[in-house]
């Protein structure tokens, strides 16, 4: 029998049309359409369908056909007749297809049975994935792996034979698993059940209508099956966008990445001309712009592309209803689509719908159009791990491999999930207090334990009652991924323990609130499927659990049961094929995104898969360039792409560049778009008027003002007088960093200390081993210090150099007559201001007695100010200094005693140790240095002393090169309006 094959031109929707043809074909008659079976791609081309026959019946009740997705066929859904042949016969007595989990985990432990040590746990699990898709690809061509041995050139033999050892797993170890399972691939099950089907319907037709619409014939058992449908009496085939009306010779040229080459493809396989296919009829089609001669040329076979010369029938009708919007940024992009999608929903009835391979576009997309309240989802779903629970259960999964970090016990204990039992307010208070008291700074020891340590040295008791009750929640799990080995199906146990118990409150348990959202089944679902997979599999190193569960959580989806959005729709390209919708935006025309790049094969070269027989990569871009046709074809289209992603500059889409070069060839250009999509997008953000933040002006009540300073804080005081507002009069003090490294602060204080211990320790003649001392000091001041690789390897030879310069030059000093009489002695001075006496402080790091009077040195570890900044009063600490001695500030130095010289020590550790810096005030006259630095201080008590007096921020000339306070006192907002502080 001829085979009956018509096709539905692109753009025209699949779906619709043939819904449309189908109504008329039924005449009215109900029973007749519900008699119908429609072969489709997918599930969800099946509910693209149900939507298509109730906008064709306007809303009228209808018996629909019988859709049946052959991607997911089985036994009963084919209608398999037992008995009728020896393949029927068999196909229904085939076992049952294994769970592709399942798959998974028993691949993984065929891996982890080899010798090879550098395999952990996670690593097998994704070389167990790569493995099932090539069984998959394998046995959907049809194709076996005998033919593996003598695949590959002699001189390759010796590298082939290390891949060949390895694929044995598939090749002899899987058959035999599959067979103690009872079980079949779920290429091989669907091959089978699509091969008894055809045979059953070849051997008795039936007596009803079957219709495959959509399909390319993928695969040979696809291909077997539609050609007997094609051929049934009452059979049809319906393909999606066939060119009728490409010229011969560009036909004979199409290659894989052509969108007409899968189609061309099936054909083959049908043994069907193309001249032998008609157009589906469709009664009251829907009229549009003829895209077709447009796309036919964009798309045509470089072979021919000389034809771009003098395009035949190409005019600007063929542009109508097609934009072209470049973006700067993938988020400029994503703002463009939701205006576009936006729009539509101001007119009844519009639909509108942004098909794109680009995830995060489409999470973007999203996103924007809550904005409007407009929820749609993504038709791909969402990732299990980027969900609330999926992010919560790796968050479990991180604390336990990271042993109780403090970064990963607050990224946990900070999740809305987590309340431990207690009320979520109470649970929160009481994280904060200690991440204040614990988790801020040095980090503790590792585990539960050091953070109990360290909370023992200053924490109250009630909080410590608390850390123990999440300690007794955490501290099963953590101890068993410390376990060098332990069952999967164990940990994942107390992994799943842990998570419903921390998830509990006073009110709700744990269980409840974890599994009860879609993400939370989907976990569940996840974690039941994962539990019958590793009984049996082998024991692994505690600490590749987290890996290992997050590879198993590598495909798991999220996708909503309802709430579809009933007139828009995100889609990926192949959810979009049948669909047809008023506005279309094609999004993430980037190279690389749309069409993405061929994934390359992890077991086979290309050469090798063209010898074996598999479809070379660029077969996908083919399809993909199908998806881009069809959806091109569209009443009104936007194209859209952005220049630059995450700051890297992008290159369109080589359907793009292909569209440019043939407009330009025909003299033709893509019309402007209506409205600036761009502006819109931009300016919707954008407030009504910018009104630049004026600079903080803080003036507290006089009595509230600091009456109490220390010398280091009169420059922060001059240079920055709202940082002293704020940490004096607000009480805000800078949070450590969560596990800080040591920095410069803490080497300042280890050597600060060494060196003050040393001289203490021999206050007259230095011993002849005083470096070998000094060593030792530092040892056990660095050692005190969190340890970390920049200690060992940075900090510790420099102040070996230190140590070796600060003897050399101490000894020297002794000899000439001077030695140390104070370290690190604290001073106070108190001085008459007109709010009251004002106390100023101070620690001098040593005071020497020299033969011309005292000398103040003050340790530099870092920037040592320069002459002219001291001489100037910007860095008056240590003049003040000075005249604290002066004044008897400093308890052992007599009121009175001159002050002969004042040195800054740079101890940098480089090339140049150590280097004295004096300060050299004019003609030598340190009291008058002092009298001016007092002068400078009481003229700013006085000043700060008056109630008008604002703290400002950084005053112009005078900020310094950081402050804490910088962010509370919105500095570069005002600075950037050009205000001053």
């Amino acid at each position: 029998m001829t085979p009956r094959i018509y096709t539905i031109a692109a753009g025209g929707g699949v779906a619709d049309a043939l819904a449309r043809g189908l109504l008329a074909r039924a005449a009215g008659d109900p029973l007749a359409l519900g008699a119908m079976t429609v072969l489709l791609p997918s599930r969800r081309a099946g509910t693209t369908l149900r939507d298509a026959f109730l906008r064709a019946a306007e809303g009228k009740p209808l018996l629909l056909p019988r859709l049946l997705p052959v991607g997911d066929i089985d036994a009963d859904a084919l209608g398999l007749a037992a008995g009728e042949t020896p393949a029927v016969a068999e196909a229904l007595a085939l076992p049952p297809a294994i769970q592709p989990r399942q798959r998974q985990i028993l691949l993984a432990r065929l891996v982890l049975a080899r010798p090879d040590p550098q395999v952990g746990a996670d690593q097998a699990m994704h070389l167990a994935a790569a493995l099932a898709r090539l069984l998959d690809e394998v046995q959907a061509e049809g194709l076996g792996f005998d033919r593996l041995d003598g695949l590959v050139p002699e001189e390759l033999a010796e590298h082939w034979q290390e891949t060949l050892e390895f694929l044995r797993i598939v090749t002899t170890a899987w058959p035999e698993v599959l067979k103690d399972l009872d079980a079949l691939d779920p290429a091989e099950w669907r091959a089978r059940l699509t091969r008894a089907q055809a045979e059953a319907w070849q051997a008795a037709p039936p007596a009803d209508p079957v219709i495959a619409a959509g399909l390319l014939g993928t695969n040979p058992a696809e291909i077997g099956l539609l050609r007997v449908v094609a051929t049934l009496p009452q059979g049809a085939l319906v393909l999606p966008g066939l060119d009728r009306f490409m010229d011969g010779e560009s036909w004979d040229q199409l290659d894989d990445g052509h969108p007409q080459q899968p189609l061309k493809r099936m054909l083959e396989g049908l043994g069907v001309d193309r001249a032998q296919v008609a157009d589906w009829p469709d009664p009251t089609a829907v009229g549009g712009p003829d895209r077709t001669v447009l796309l036919r040329e964009v798309m045509r076979p470089a072979a021919t592309t000389d034809a771009w010369r003098h395009p035949a029938g190409l005019d600007a009708a063929a542009l109508s209803g097609l934009t072209r919007i470049d973006c700067a940024t993938a988020q400029e992009e994503a703002g463009v689509i939701a205006l576009l999608l936006r729009e539509v929903l101001e007119t009844p009835g519009r639909t509108a719908a942004l098909v794109t391979p680009d995830r995060d576009l489409a999470r973007r997309v999203a996103a924007d159009l809550t904005r409007w309240q407009v929820a749609v989802d993504d038709s791909a779903g969402r990732p299990l791990a980027d969900t609330p629970v999926g992010a919560y259960l790796r968050l479990v999964g991180d604390v336990a491999f990271r042993d109780a970090s403090p970064l990963s016990v607050l990224a946990l204990l900070k999740h809305p999930l987590a309340a431990g039992g207690e009320p979520i307010g109470l649970f929160r208070e009481a994280l904060r207090r200690l991440e204040r008291e614990v988790l801020r700074g040095p980090a503790p020891e590792p585990g539960i334990a050091g953070l109990q340590a360290a909370l023992a040295a200053g924490g109250g008791p009630a909080l410590a009652v608390w850390l123990d009750k999440v300690g007794g929640i955490l501290s099963p799990f953590i101890e068993a991924v410390r376990d060098d080995s332990q069952s999967p199906a164990e940990l994942l146990r107390l992994h799943i323990t842990c998570a419903e118990a921390l998830a509990a409150t006073d009110a709700e348990p744990g269980p409840a609130r974890l599994w009860r959202a879609e993400d939370g089944e989907a976990a569940q679902a996840l974690a039941d499927e994962l539990l019958a997979g590793f009984d049996g599999f082998p024991a692994i190193p505690g600490p590749d659990w987290p890996g290992l569960f997050e590879a198993m959580m590598d495909g798991a989806v999220v996708r909503p049961r309802w709430g579809r959005h009933p007139r828009l729709a995100i889609l990926g390209p192949v959810e979009a094929r049948m669909a047809r919708f008023d506005r279309i935006v094609l999004g993430g025309l980037n190279e690389g995104t749309w069409p993405g790049v061929p994934a390359a094969d992890p077991w086979l070269s290309r050469p090798m898969r063209r010898q074996f027989g598999l479809p070379a990569p660029e077969r996908r871009i083919g399809l993909a360039a199908n998806d881009f046709a069809q959806a091109a074809a569209g009443t009104e289209v936007f194209l859209t792409r952005a220049e630059k992603v995450e700051g890297t500059p992008t290159v369109p889409s080589r359907w793009l560049l292909r569209l440019q070069a043939v407009l330009d060839g025909a003299g033709l250009a893509l019309t402007p778009p209506a409205r600036d999509w761009r502006a819109l997008a931009r300016h919707i953000d954008e407030p009504e008027a910018v009104r630049p933040v004026a600079p903080p002006r803080p003036k507290p009540p006089v009595e509230a003002r600091p009456r109490r300073l220390s010398v280091t804080q009169i420059s922060v005081w001059m240079q920055d007088p709202y940082a002293i507002y704020a940490r004096m009069v607000l009480g805000l003090e800078p949070l450590d960093p969560i596990e800080a490294e040591p920095g410069a602060s803490e080497r300042g204080t280890a050597i600060h200390a060494a060196l003050a211990a040393l001289v203490q320790a021999h206050p007259d003649a230095l011993p002849p081993d005083a470096l070998e001392r000094l060593l030792v000091l530092g040892r056990a001041e660095f050692a005190r210090l969190p340890p970390g690789p920049d200690i060992r390897t940075f900090w510790w030879p420099r102040f070996a150099r230190i140590a070796a310069w600060f003897v050399e030059t101490e000894g020297r000093l002794r000899a000439a007559g001077r030695r140390a009489i104070l370290t690190e002695q604290k001073g106070l001075v108190t001085l008459p201001a007109p709010g009251g006496a004002f106390a100023l402080s101070g620690v001098a790091d040593r005071i020497d007695q020299g033969p011309d009077g005292l000398v103040v040195v003050d340790y530099k570890t870092g920037v040592v100010p320069s002459n002219e900044t001291i001489l100037a009063g910007h860095q008056p600490q240590l003049p003040l200094e000075a005249m604290m001695i002066r004044d008897g500030g400093f308890p052992g130095v007599p009121a009175g005693v001159p002050v002969a010289g004042l040195e800054h020590w740079r101890l940098s550790g480089a090339a140049t140790p150590g280097e004295v810096k004096p300060v050299k005030p004019a003609e030598g006259d340190f009291a008058a240095l002092a009298d001016q630095a007092l002068g400078g201080l009481m003229r700013l008590i006085a000043r700060f002393d008056l109630p008008e007096t604002p703290y400002l921020s950084q005053p112009r000339g005078l900020a310094p090169r950081f402050s804490d306070y910088a962010h509370l006192a919105r500095v570069k907002e005002w600075s950037a309006g050009g205000g001053e502080g």
